[in-house]
């Protein structure tokens, strides 16, 4: 059987990125997957997607920019060979590691064309930006498949692992896809909320709602198998070993097994889901029956709420739960499901102030008090094609000891250092307030913010999850 040639998975992001339109990068994409085999697809998939299997290998601007391989006028490497180079780089561990790493990266390299060799080295930085974002893999892996999007969604959002998804829809099609469901101990992407301008609004366009106060912690998914209870990130990282007090929590909970979906606020669990108990999954069920079920196992450890459908009465909890030093409140239709994955319309956030998730995408080099530490953050919103826009700077809010960590951070992060600013690689979010926005023509996002500061960083999200710069821009309309 022939093996997919590197090459043509260049050829294909290359053709991707040179397109802005969906339906263009979704047929190009799918044209390359269809021609890979099945025990190829899920490493075609991650390279696309800038998510090899093999993680983090040690690899850095710093080797990458270092090594000035020969080219090769010809290709000859397959995906095969990258993903042994990939697993290989990987597994260097020990004394001279590092040079070693080196040096089997060098060797392929040599054997790479300039287009392969571009590729392999954005890809090792995380620096592919082709306009390839998970959305548009998976529909392309849909077409190239042949099987319904929104089954193959679905999959996907339960799995937690794209690449593995798609070797099902290769290899077992429609019914392969049907049969993936919520397992225990494998966690499955959070449901996402859309923001509403005021609890009014909500509840004109959802009707009955649960409104729920939104705590500012971080969110978290527990699984719970007998005795056996785990924790999970938004991101799906796992930090069972550094929150003990949510395991002696939810093992002592009366249930076999539970999946919940929450947040930990200092060191106190707080639940506001339940997507499997005892056996049975929760997350078709409405949105009514799974908070009562809640209740009834969770106790005082389910976050306070009411469900209405009369706006004054939903103001008050949002009033009740300002007062309380909380960020918000949730408002969310009564008889919707759990859309895993989904940023959907049936769950709404409403934050007074003014909060968002942005990226940075540079940081400078402090001077007079600040002077050794990296200090003012360059914040980017994210794009349509996948990158992120720049929107703004500032350097208010951050305490001394916020300074230290960031300096360190971005030094592992940084891409070039030009001696008045650090460019790095596009990963940390940050949660930034803001006053408003206003029309800007200093930055590619046409907007800048007014009076940003630091409220916080966010370990536990993931750069894809950062705002838009669509909903940046509607907020100055």
């Amino acid at each position: 059987m022939s093996r997919m040639r590197l090459t043509a998975l260049v050829a294909a992001t290359d053709d991707v990125a040179a397109t802005s339109a969906r339906k263009a990068k979704i047929g190009r994409l799918a044209e390359l997957l269809g021609s890979a085999a099945a025990d190829e697809i899920a490493v075609v998939v991650g390279l696309i997607a800038g998510d090899p299997h093999q993680g983090r290998i040690g690899v850095g601007w710093a080797m990458v920019g270092g090594l000035a391989a020969a080219e090769a006028a010809e290709p000859t490497h397959t995906i095969a060979d990258l993903d042994r180079l990939l697993t290989t780089i990987a597994m260097t561990h020990g004394d001279g590691s590092q040079g070693e790493r080196g040096r089997l990266l060098a060797s392929f390299l040599e054997r790479c064309t300039a287009a392969e060799s571009d590729f392999v080295r954005r890809l090792l930085i995380g620096e592919l930006r082709q306009g390839a974002n998970a959305g548009i893999v998976t529909d392309a892996i849909a077409k190239a498949c042949d099987v319904p999007a929104p089954v193959l969604r679905r999959a996907v959002m339960l799995s937690g692992d794209l690449r593995a998804t798609a070797e099902v829809a290769r290899r077992e099609g429609r019914a392969g896809l049907e049969a993936v469901g919520l397992e225990l101990q494998r966690p499955i992407q959070p449901m996402l909320a859309s923001t509403a301008k005021s609890v009014a609004d909500a509840v004109e366009e959802l009707g009955e709602v649960s409104v729920e106060w939104k705590l500012d912690g971080i969110r978290i998914q527990v699984h719970k198998d007998g005795g056996h209870v785990r924790v999970w990130t938004r991101n799906l990282n796992e930090i069972t070993a550094g929150v003990p007090e949510v395991v002696a929590l939810v093992r002592a909970l009366p249930a076999t097994s539970l999946v919940l979906d929450g947040e930990v606020l200092g060191r106190d669990p707080f639940f506001f889901d339940l997507l499997h108990h005892d056996g049975e999954d929760l997350l078709d069920e409405p949105l009514r029956q799974r908070l009562d079920r809640l209740g009834r196992i969770a106790g005082d450890g389910k976050i306070p709420g009411i469900f209405t459908s009369d706006p004054a009465a939903g103001q008050a909890v949002l009033e009740e739960a300002l007062a309380k030093g909380h960020e918000g409140v949730m408002v969310k239709a009564a008889e919707s499901p759990y859309q895993a994955g989904r940023r959907g319309k049936t769950w709404r956030k409403i934050k007074p102030v003014h909060t968002f998730d942005l990226v940075v995408l540079a940081v400078e080099h402090g001077s007079g008090r600040r002077s050794g530490w990296l200090s003012n953050i360059h914040l980017g919103a994210r794009a349509a094609d996948g990158g992120f826009v720049m929107v703004g700077k500032t350097f208010k809010g951050m305490t001394d000891e916020m300074l230290r960590w960031q300096t360190e951070r971005f030094r592992e992060l940084e891409i070039d250092d030009n001696g008045r600013q650090v460019t790095v690689r596009p990963e940390q979010v940050v949660e930034i307030a803001i006053d408003s926005v206003q029309p800007s023509t200093r930055y590619a996002g046409k907007i800048a913010l007014r009076f940003a500061r630091v409220v916080r960083y966010r370990p536990d999200k993931a750069a894809n999850e950062a705002d838009t710069i669509e909903t940046l821009q509607a907020l100055g309309r």
